[in-house]
C-alpha cells in the first residue's frame, strides 16, 4: 500500500508491515519517517540493525544470505538498504525473492531518492505494494512553506508573531533542514515567550550562510578553488558530510533528470521552478551545472556521493573529504 508521511504514525500503531520503502528528495522528512519506523520496530523487539548501501560495490548475494540466515539470538532484526540512485539494478532478483515470502524475524527498510516511473512498474515494486508500505515524500510547495513552518513551530511549543513567521519563511526559502535547525535554536532562546521580528533578527542566520549548503552551491557552480578551501575548513571543524551529501545527491539527480529525461526540450529555469527550486542562488548554480555537465559526469558524481557516504560511515580507508575534493574537480570540468 501507499501512504503519506502524515498518516505513517497512525499506520504504525496498527502494527508493523514486513517491508517499508521511504522515497523522496527532502532529507529531513525522509529521515523523520525512517526514525518513526525504527522506533516502532525496536519497540516490537527488532533490536539488531544491519545496513547496506546499494552502490556499485554492494554484493547482493551477501544481502540474500542475510535474509535466508536464521537468527542465532532471540532478537529479531532490522535490515536497511539505502538506494542512492533510486534503482535496484542487480538487487531486483534478490528483493523479488524476499518480498514473495518475507521472513517473520526481519523488518526491511528501503531508503531511496525519488523513484522514477519505470521503477514503479517493475515486479519488485508491485510485490512491495502488496506486502508492505511505500511512503513517498514530496517537497513542501513554496506557497505552503509558511504553513508548514507555523505547524512545525507549534508542534515544538513555539509561538511566532505574523511578522516573525514571514521573516523566518523569507530567510529559509523552503529549506526544511535549515528550518528544523533554526526552530531548535529558537526553542532554546524563547523562554516560553512569543517570538517576534527582533528575536528572529538577532538569532536567525540566513540559510545561505550555512557552510554545508554554501559548499553544495560552490560545487555545482564549478568553483573548485573556493570549494577546496571550504572543504578544508569543514574538515578541520569536524563537520559531518552526510547533511550536505543528501542535498548534493538530490541536486545531481535533478540534473540527471533534466539531461536524460523527457524534459530536455524544457529550459533549465522552467524545469527547476516546476520542481520547487525557488532560491536564486541555488537555481543559478543548477543552471550553470546543467549547461556545463553531461550525463556521464553526473553519473560519476553520484558514484562519488556513494563513496563519500561509505567513507563517512567507516566503510572506506580514505576520508570522505578526499572524495569531495575529487567531486569539486569533476564538477568544475566541462563536457
Amino acid at each position: 500500500m501507499k501512504t503519506n508521511p502524515g498518516q505513517l504514525t497512525q499506520l504504525l500503531r496498527k502494527g508493523l508491515a514486513p517491508v517499508y520503502l521511504i522515497s523522496g528528495d527532502e532529507p529531513l522528512l525522509v529521515q523523520e519517517c525512517c526514525d518513526q519506523i525504527r522506533s516502532a520496530a525496536k519497540d516490537a523487539g527488532f533490536h539488531d540493525r544491519l545496513t547496506f548501501h546499494a552502490d556499485q560495490q554492494l554484493d547482493w548475494n551477501t544481502v540474500a544470505d542475510e535474509f535466508s540466515a536464521m537468527s542465532l539470538f532471540s532478537d529479531r532484526r532490522r535490515i536497511e538498504i539505502r538506494l542512492p540512485t533510486g534503482k535496484l539494478g542487480d538487487g531486483r532478483t534478490v528483493l523479488e525473492r524476499v518480498l514473495a515470502q518475507p521472513p517473520e524475524d526481519i523488518i526491511l527498510l528501503l531508503i531511496s531518492t525519488r523513484l522514477d516511473a519505470a521503477e514503479t512498474r517493475r515486479k519488485w515494486y508491485k510485490e512491495l505494494q502488496s506486502k508492505g508500505v511505500h511512503v513517498p515524500v514530496w517537497p513542501v510547495d513554496a506557497d505552503k512553506f509558511s504553513g508548514w513552518l507555523q505547524q512545525r513551530a507549534k508542534n515544538q511549543g513555539l509561538s511566532l508573531t505574523r511578522g516573525a513567521l514571514a521573516m523566518l519563511a523569507e530567510r529559509l526559502e523552503g529549506n526544511l533542514l535549515a528550518a528544523s535547525q533554526e526552530l531548535d535554536r529558537l526553542s532554546l532562546l524563547s523562554n516560553n515567550s512569543t517570538i517576534d521580528e527582533e528575536t528572529i533578527e538577532q538569532a536567525v542566520q540566513d540559510s545561505s550562510r550555512f557552510n554545508g549548503f554554501e559548499l553544495v552551491t560552490e560545487l555545482l557552480s564549478g568553483r573548485a578553488p573556493h570549494a577546496g578551501k571550504m572543504i578544508g575548513v569543514l574538515q578541520q571543524e569536524g563537520e559531518n558530510p552526510l547533511g550536505l551529501l543528501a542535498v548534493l545527491t538530490r541536486d545531481i539527480n535533478l540534473l540527471l533528470e533534466l539531461k536524460t529525461g523527457e524534459n530536455r526540450a524544457e529550459s533549465p529555469s522552467t524545469f527547476f521552478k516546476k520542481r520547487g527550486v525557488f532560491q536564486p542562488q541555488r537555481a543559478r548554480a543548477l543552471e550553470q551545472a546543467a549547461r556545463r555537465l553531461n550525463p556521464l559526469q553526473l553519473h560519476e558524481a553520484l558514484r562519488l556521493c556513494s563513496q563519500v557516504d561509505r567513507a563517512t560511515k567507516g566503510f572506506d580507508t580514505l576520508s570522505p573529504w578526499h572524495y569531495l575534493r575529487d567531486m569539486s574537480a569533476l564538477l568544475a570540468a566541462r563536457s
